[in-house]
């Protein structure tokens, strides 16, 4: 080999391994990247779940409304009627 083609087999090689690192790097972040989406991911189903619940246990209030309101109405057309 001449010495251009040795130069340019050395640069290749450092270019090489440039792109090595890079290339883990990259591989790191995205590893982070998919940790914390994971997560996230975990805490809106836990979110969804606890919100499902108070959803759950709230559904007879406006039932319970409803009858104090249609309960006063008797009661107020009941004095009205006896007065």
């Amino acid at each position: 080999m001449t010495t251009p083609e040795v130069s340019v087999a050395l640069e290749l090689e450092r270019l090489r391994g440039t792109c090595e690192s890079g290339f883990i790097r990259v591989d790191g972040q995205l590893a982070l990247l998919v940790q914390r989406s994971e997560q996230t991911d975990k805490k809106l189903d836990d979110h969804e779940a606890r919100l499902d619940a108070i959803e759950k246990n709230r559904w007879p209030l406006p039932s319970i409304a409803v009858l104090v309101a249609a309960g006063s109405l008797g009661v107020a057309l009941w004095q009205a009627a006896g007065r």
